[in-house]
């Protein structure tokens, strides 16, 4: 395995996963759907391991995939999932031989890669959320381990991978699956009852974020490179139509050539759409955030000093319009974290991580001075026993 293949977005593991479906191929994917204590992923890290031998995605630091590489190759010979656990809570003698200092017990799913998760790359590409639910342990035996079902938000039950009702599976799991394929989240749910207990994992898998970066100048590169590297579904919009946009930013998802005064008409806008402006035309900026705002977004980002937005205010003022507090929440500017910087990878990192931050809802701040986990705890609603 190489670093490459090791350090890709969760967005391409899943679009490799979607190609690798229709080469007919016998691939195993990996998933952690448990963690208890620490570790370096949460539930929902993927790792596609191919019958070639390599893999692409992690679940861990680098100190469990060469382990899933073997074991993958038991699956692919028996075509049967397997539930497999690591217990890296007593480290302290090096037991894997690269003192993982993880420190927590990580449970993961390994099954041969079917037609069963095409409903699940299909939904993803298309940018709809979708929950993915994958039977664990079901000790009455009315379902097998990797059996599986979908959620798919507004149809409003559960259903097989040919997008039949599922009878078999408990309604209960509607509920958390709906709210975990909205915050594009995961979790083991279990289901106890007299006669029956049922491990169910939900894979909540969220539409990307779309990122739109207004500009062509070469500075809009380096974050169009970082943002998709951090699986925003980027955008690149320019004004002029004198720069072949797809050339110049090979790691946009999409180019449009436009202006100003369409941008609300040729894209679609709000409060998922994060935005970059970064023209440096002032009317351009003025007229872009002025739709951009218009239309609620769930982020703008200006670049230039904050002079020079007050200077923008003014003219809106001028022309009989004004913002309130609440409506100029969303937008930033200057543009990205204060972290010193002043080259373009360093302004891309400033721009990128302050993006991330409202992304994840985070103040940004030292981890060293945050109390408890670095990662967020999955809770969802247990249904009722």
């Amino acid at each position: 395995m190489t670093r490459n293949n090791w350090s890709v977005p969760e967005t391409e593991v899943l679009q490799r996963v979607h190609e690798r479906l229709d080469a007919d191929s016998a691939d195993v994917l990996a998933t952690i759907v448990d963690v208890e204590g620490n570790a370096y992923r949460r539930p929902g890290a993927k790792m596609l391991l191919d019958e070639a031998g390599d893999g692409v995605g992690s679940i861990t630091a680098g100190c469990l995939e060469d382990d899933l590489l073997a074991a993958a190759q038991s699956v692919r010979e028996d075509g049967q999932p397997e539930l497999l656990t690591y217990d890296l809570m007593d480290d302290e003698d090096d037991v894997w031989g690269l003192g993982v200092g993880c420190n927590g017990i990580i449970d993961v799913l390994l099954e041969p890669l079917t037609e069963t998760y095409r409903p699940a790359v299909e939904a993803f590409a298309d940018g709809r959320n979708v929950a993915v639910l994958t039977v664990l342990e079901d000790s009455k035996g009315a379902l097998d381990r990797g059996d599986r079902a979908y959620y798919h938000p507004g149809d409003g039950g559960l259903t097989t991978p040919d997008g039949e009702p599922a009878p078999a599976w408990p309604d209960e799991l509607a509920d958390p699956a709906k709210d975990l394929a909205e915050r594009g989240r995961a979790d083991t749910i279990e289901l106890d009852s007299q006669d029956r207990r049922l491990a169910v994992f939900i894979d909540g898998l969220a539409a990307p974020t779309e990122l739109v970066i207004f500009g062509s100048g070469h500075d809009v590169g380096p974050v169009t490179e970082l943002a998709a590297k951090n699986d925003f579904r980027v955008t690149v919009v320019g004004f002029r139509g004198s720069v072949d946009l797809e050339d110049r930013f090979p790691d946009a998802d999409d180019t449009l050539t436009t202006s100003p005064a369409a941008v609300d008409d040729d894209l679609e806008l709000g409060d998922r759409t994060y935005a970059v402006v970064m023209t440096h035309n002032f009317i351009d900026d003025r007229l872009t955030v002025e739709q951009l705002l218009d239309a609620s977004v769930g982020y703008i980002g200006l670049m230039g000093p904050h002079k020079r937005f007050e200077k923008m205010l003014a003219e809106f003022e001028d022309e009989g319009r004004s913002f309130d507090d609440e409506t100029l929440a969303s937008l930033y500017t200057p543009i990205g974290l204060d972290l010193g910087g002043g080259s373009p990878y360093q302004i891309a990192h400033s721009i990128v991580a302050e993006i991330l931050a409202v992304s994840n809802d985070r103040t940004p701040r030292h981890l060293r001075t945050r109390e408890g986990h670095i990662h967020d705890r999955i809770t969802v609603d247990s249904p009722p026993q």
